[in-house]
């Protein structure tokens, strides 16, 4: 597993995916999933996956996600698609996100693939703007 800042060591992976997966709902993400893949991925803990209604809706959610994590003092380690906006990866190690246009979603099929992994209710804490903590 990649590092996360050490002032966020302390927070689970799945308390970083709910952190990114609020940010997001604040901004009318459709969809949304946290995926659990502690034991199935080698690469990262869980997946936040979402759809946006337009790729502006997708880049709007992507750069929601990234200032929410940023405020963590959390950095993405890549970020891909994000000019395009049919499917925004943000990965940061711990979690990864993916931001899709919704046919875009579809074709990918993410769950499917992933399907045995356990969902994440995601918690309806409110979100911290940055510079509220």
């Amino acid at each position: 597993m990649k590092k996360i800042d050490k002032t966020l060591s302390h927070l689970p992976s799945l308390e970083l995916a709910q952190i990114a997966a609020r940010a997001a709902l604040d901004k009318k993400a459709e969809n949304l999933v946290i995926l659990d893949v502690q034991g199935l991925a080698s690469f990262t803990d869980a997946f936040v996956i979402m759809s946006g209604r337009s790729t502006r809706h997708v880049q709007g959610l992507a750069q929601a996600v990234d200032d929410a994590l940023a405020s963590k003092r959390l950095k993405t380690t890549t970020t891909e698609g994000l000019t395009e906006g049919h499917w925004v990866l943000l990965d940061y190690g711990e979690i990864v996100v993916h931001i899709f246009y919704s046919d875009t979603r579809e074709f990918y099929n993410l769950e499917g693939l992933w399907h045995d992994a356990p969902r994440v209710p995601v918690e309806e804490t409110p979100v911290a703007r940055p510079g509220e903590d």
